[in-house]
């Protein structure tokens, strides 16, 4: 057989020059300093939330001394408002901020990417549609959206995630659109309309995967933006409701004793500002990397 028989039938599929593979994307990333620290704090504060149950001393529920009292050899962090263990309450109170933020960035991401793909591909009168929902979301503080809905319906925690999966949503869905608009107009994507390949397939096989890049620093802030945003509504009252351990209740249920005995709040904001830190360190590594800017500040 020669060469030329062997040439794939279909090479107008291919576009001419090939996006960089997702692998090769996180594998130039690590090679950032600050995506190995990043990556050192996030899965430092996710053992904390997955294993410290497990090693927790006390109930988050046990009172084990007087309220406010200092760190003692059965209570390492002192008791809280209560007289509840600080460090068992701070070991249980990860989860449910890890948890609910995860799930409401996942519901954000994949409401974005498909209102963004839908956007730039079918353009025009669709692209103005969606675009402009989007908007009127923006227009809205997220914190104030959050707080109409838990407060209408009440501090159910399926209700807080799907808030702010919706209040992220829009984010996504400009940065999906954005990246999306010139790969749209690709030779290639004429070249899978002309022969009948269905919409779905265009979407996902072959724009979604040249959007990845900005898809994944995305992805990280806005795992930030939920993590922060939840704890928030949890210090106002209006997440995980009491006596269950959470490290934004932790915060408002301590802030009257912070002169006395600081460790109630202190740990739980240090563990939330070195896990937002943390994903932050993350998407700049992965941006820096799609960049082409190499730890030491150049091009390969």
């Amino acid at each position: 057989m020669s060469e030329a028989a062997a040439v794939p039938a279909t090479p107008a599929l291919v576009p001419a020059s090939q996006p960089r593979p997702v692998v090769l994307l996180l594998h130039r990333s690590w090679r950032q300093a600050r995506t190995k620290v990043g990556v050192g704090m996030v899965l430092l504060l996710v053992g904390i939330a997955v294993l410290g149950p497990f090693f927790a001393p006390h109930s988050p529920s046990a009172f084990v001394g007087a309220p406010f009292s200092g760190p003692m050899r059965h209570a390492w962090l002192g008791t809280d408002n209560l007289g509840r263990d600080v460090f068992s309450r701070f070991l249980w109170g990860g989860r449910s901020v890890l948890g609910l933020a995860l799930a409401a960035t996942a519901i954000g991401l994949v409401l974005g990417v498909t209102i963004g793909l839908f956007a730039a591909y079918s353009q025009a009168m669709g692209d103005d549609i969606l675009m402009r929902a989007m908007d009127v979301i923006l227009a809205f503080p997220s914190i104030v959206l959050a707080l109409v809905a838990v407060a209408t319906v009440g501090p159910q925690l399926w209700l807080l995630v799907l808030v702010v999966g919706i209040t992220t949503a829009p984010r996504v869905s400009r940065v999906t659109r954005g990246s999306s608009v010139e790969i749209v107009n690709r030779d290639f994507i004429a070249a899978a309309e002309a022969i009948g390949e269905p919409r779905r397939k265009i979407l996902l096989g072959e724009i979604l995967p040249n959007v990845a890049s900005p898809l994944l620093v995305e992805a990280s802030l806005r795992l930030t933006y939920s993590v922060g945003l939840i704890a928030a509504l949890s210090f106002l009252g209006f997440g995980v409701q009491p006596p269950a351990a959470d490290w934004g209740l932790m915060i408002n249920e301590n802030r009257q004793g912070l002169t006395v005995q600081p460790w109630g709040v202190v740990a739980p904001v240090l563990a939330i500002a070195l896990l937002t830190i943390g994903t932050s360190l993350i998407g700049d590594g992965v941006a820096r990397a799609s960049a082409g800017i190499e730890r030491g500040g150049g091009d390969e």
